[in-house]
């Protein structure tokens, strides 16, 4: 080939020379800053259609995804011949059908200045707990307002929500502003009103501009048609607006551990993800809640050691000292740590069918720590129309309450307005798994500070080598008629027959006194055996065996009393009658009253009866006579 070439002549790169190119190309995107954000609004404010022209604008679309657009706009489009831009995003078959957004869809693309993550959140009530999920990782809100609607209910939730959640950065943006033949006067109006309500909120500041998601106004450029507007363009914006991840690295240092990293027995080190503030070796720093201390030696990652780590970094810290920590425990600062408690104010959105049940125990997650938590009565739930405080026995779904808690040890956490990461969290049902709430803690309770466990000098072991037993719990749980308290009553005459020091917790007498202030609703229920355990407890201290006769019909509230016991000591026993014969007995005539109606709540017929999947002992009354069970529970208890 000669030194030069003509217009015909193509040029040519060796493989070399693209792989260089390819290489610089991944090292300007790897140093790219993040920004995570969210669209939020009302049904149809035209979110999905937003996310699908910067997708299409910012040229992250390939040819055949193009090709499928158009095919698809003329298909099942809303817009006539022209591109559909909503069916970028709206992947599920329902949500094409519809024509709304039902589940999160997050969306990536990038600009020369910037990396985007962006999440489409549902527009419609039903699935606000959807649009919580999304706005939890956001740096910012894009809440979006049909110019022909004005602000609306979900605008208002949206709003409420994302503020909630800790989004300091929020776009108004009017959208279909062609639609009001891009009147000044309508933009303008909307901003006042939104303004007030924000206000209102405590949203100090917050950015509007004039959009067109379907024509692309105000998009990615200035748009002709709003002379009146001179604000950035919504990618403008996107691009310059400062990141958490920015204000997190000025923060005292945070670091939850994942996971302890021995590959040998030369090498120990704490893997984890850096919530906020900044590291490096030299570094005098505090495992929580042990409170031990040392200095931080090395800062490994993959690429090698680094010479400072900072918040959003996954790095692995060495130590001088053999310290114990694991999983759960947190990191910070030896001269600035954050703080240990058990038991919170917290703000709480329900994200559960079921409704919330006061002292029902349920995983909560926040961090790296996971604990038991109980809820208690909620103080009020927010009306997020009018900010006005209802009182609440209970949260149902999408509803948004402020309650204490309690968690069985100590949290290591700081509020959610000043670290997100040790200030949020999520409650998980312990039966299902299922994610039911999630929330942001306030502060601990002053009494989580002053009360402590007072040490005795007369052990509950030396309580029951004075009885000359092993305490226990028989826990009798069954349907109403199944014949537990009967089967419980001649179980403790055979223990004091042996000279056993007993009691025995019956149902109906512990209604009569210490739960009398409480009804039958299944968050009734919860709390009868939140206490009935916690007296058990005492009374195992004390060196007891003690017999109790409940229907107990959740699964979840026999588990904490079981989590309650030493191991061991917990012996359920599922008296097991079926309805029909326990029916058929009915010697109190309550089945009667609740097939008539006159009785609500009774499990079996109008509140659900959870059997035990792998009891200590099942004693079946069909084939087995009261005086035959108390013999078998007694020798099961002692042989």
């Amino acid at each position: 080939m000669s030194d030069t070439t003509t217009m015909d002549e193509p040029i040519y790169k060796t493989d070399a020379l693209i792989a260089q190119d390819i290489d610089q190309y991944l090292k300007v995107h790897e140093h790219k800053t993040m920004l995570r954000f969210i669209t939020c609004g009302s049904v149809d404010d035209g979110k999905s259609t937003l996310i699908g022209r910067l997708l299409y604008d910012s040229k992250m679309i390939f040819e055949d995804q193009l090709e499928a657009l158009q095919s698809d706009s003329r298909k099942v489009g809303t817009q006539g011949q022209e591109i559909d831009f909503a069916l970028l995003v709206d992947g599920l078959a329902a949500e094409r059908e519809q024509g709304i957004t039902i589940d999160v869809a997050y969306r990536f693309f990038a600009t020369e200045k910037r990396k985007f993550i962006v999440a489409d959140t549902p527009g419609h009530e039903q699935y606000t707990r959807n649009m919580v999920t999304g706005a939890s990782t956001a740096d910012l809100a894009v809440i979006l307002i049909d110019a022909r609607k004005g602000v609306l209910t979900q605008t208002r939730r949206h709003s409420y929500l994302a503020h909630l959640i800790g989004i300091r950065n929020i776009v108004l943006a009017v959208n279909k502003m062609d639609l009001v033949g891009y009147d000044q006067s309508v933009f303008d109006a909307i901003v006042k009103d939104y303004t007030e309500f924000a206000t209102s909120i405590g949203i100090s500041a917050f950015t509007a501009m004039p959009i067109s998601g379907f024509k692309g106004d105000n998009i990615t450029a200035a748009s002709a048609n709003t002379p009146w507007y001179s604000g950035p363009s919504l990618i403008e914006h996107l691009e310059t607006v400062e990141v958490n991840s920015a204000t997190d690295a000025d923060k005292p240092f945070r670091m939850p551990v994942q996971w302890v990293n021995r590959p040998n027995l030369d090498f120990r080190g704490f893997s984890g993800l850096i919530a906020t503030g900044s590291v490096k070796p030299g570094d005098a720093v505090r495992v929580l809640p042990s409170g031990k201390t040392s200095k931080v030696t090395q800062i490994v990652t993959l690429d090698g050691d680094l010479e400072q780590a900072v918040a959003g970094q996954s790095v692995t810290l060495c130590f001088a000292d053999e310290i114990d920590c694991s999983r759960g425990d947190v990191i910070a600062l030896a001269d600035n740590p954050p703080q240990a408690a058990d038991q919170f104010e917290a703000t709480i959105v329900w994200m559960a069918d079921e409704e919330m049940l006061p002292g029902r125990a349920y995983w909560l997650k926040i961090g790296t720590q996971t604990v038991t938590a109980t809820i208690q009565q909620p103080k009020y739930q927010v009306n997020v129309n009018t900010m006005e405080h209802l009182a609440a026995k209970t949260l149902e779904l999408n509803a948004i309450g402020v309650a204490n808690l309690s968690t069985d040890r100590q949290i290591v956490f700081e509020p959610y307005a000043n670290n997100r990461t040790l200030g949020g969290f999520i409650l998980i049902d312990k039966i299902s798994n299922a994610t039911v709430a999630a929330g942001m803690l306030h502060f601990s309770l002053r009494r989580a500070q002053n009360v402590h466990w007072q040490a005795t000098d007369v052990s509950r072991d030396f309580h029951a080598r004075l009885k000359n037993q092993k305490p226990a719990v028989l826990w009798f749980t069954g349907l109403s008629g199944a014949g537990k308290s009967t089967i419980a009553n001649l179980v403790e005459k055979k223990l004091a027959r042996m000279n056993r020091h007993t009691f025995l917790l019956d149902g109906d007498n512990v209604r009569h006194g210490l739960n009398k202030d409480l009804g039958f609703t299944d968050a009734d229920r919860v709390e009868n055996i939140r206490r009935v355990g916690e007296v058990a407890k005492l009374m195992t201290d004390a060196g007891l065996i003690v017999i109790t006769a409940f229907i107990s019909p959740f699964r979840s509230e026999r588990d904490m009393v079981r989590q309650m016991m030493q191991p061991g000591e917990f012996i359920e026993v599922h008296i097991d009658t079926p309805l029909a014969e326990a029916e058929a007995r009915d010697v109190k005539g309550l089945y009667k009253k609740a097939r008539s109606g006159e009785l609500k709540n009774f499990t079996g017929i109008d509140s659900p009866y959870e059997p035990p999947q792998d009891p200590e002992m099942r004693i079946d009354t069909t084939v087995m006579t009261a005086e035959e069970a108390a013999d078998a529970i007694v020798a099961r208890l002692i042989p």
